[in-house]
């Protein structure tokens, strides 16, 4: 018994481990996805600009609330270094491109059907959002979204953008 409770806690320390990927004040994961025009984004290339890195779903009734909000704050900062990646977890992409239909968007959206990014940086909650500074560096990690996010969310944008 003791053996099998030892082996459980060794087993959930790598996990907790490894799930500390996206963790605040780490390298944000490098990722590869395609984008709604089908071309390849590296997140690494993106370096020197700050990225709000938003995961979302069609299905999401919070993500369909805060995609225009998040489109407004890209309006906002773009000019001062800074993007939103809206990444989008449906399986069947006809989905993600309805909703776009609905509430279209200006910042990039990504497409991670597999949701191997996703896997990648602990999304556990819908949506999820991360900020990245201009070093690639985790700087914020949101789970869900409720009113006054935004307003935190506008916030960590500008003290990035300033750095």
């Amino acid at each position: 018994m003791k053996k099998t409770l030892t082996m459980i806690l060794g087993a959930l320390a790598l996990l907790l481990a490894s799930n500390a990927y996206s963790a605040e004040g780490e390298p944000a994961p490098d990722f590869t996805l395609k984008t709604l025009d089908g071309t390849n984004l590296k997140l690494s290339e993106q370096r020197g600009t700050v990225i709000l890195l938003n995961f979302w779903a069609s299905w999401c009734g919070p993500c369909r609330t805060e995609m225009p909000l998040l489109d407004a704050l890209y309006e906002e900062y773009r000019d001062y270094g800074f993007t939103v990646l809206g990444v989008n977890l449906d399986e069947n992409r006809d989905q993600a491109d309805r909703l776009l239909d609905k509430i279209p968007v200006t910042f990039p959206v990504l497409f991670d059907p597999q949701n191997s990014t996703s896997e990648t940086y602990g999304v556990d909650a819908m949506p999820t959002t991360v900020l990245i500074d201009r070093n690639g560096v985790v700087r914020h990690h949101h789970r869900g979204y409720k009113d006054g996010y935004m307003d935190k969310y506008e916030e960590q944008v500008k003290a990035l953008v300033l750095e």
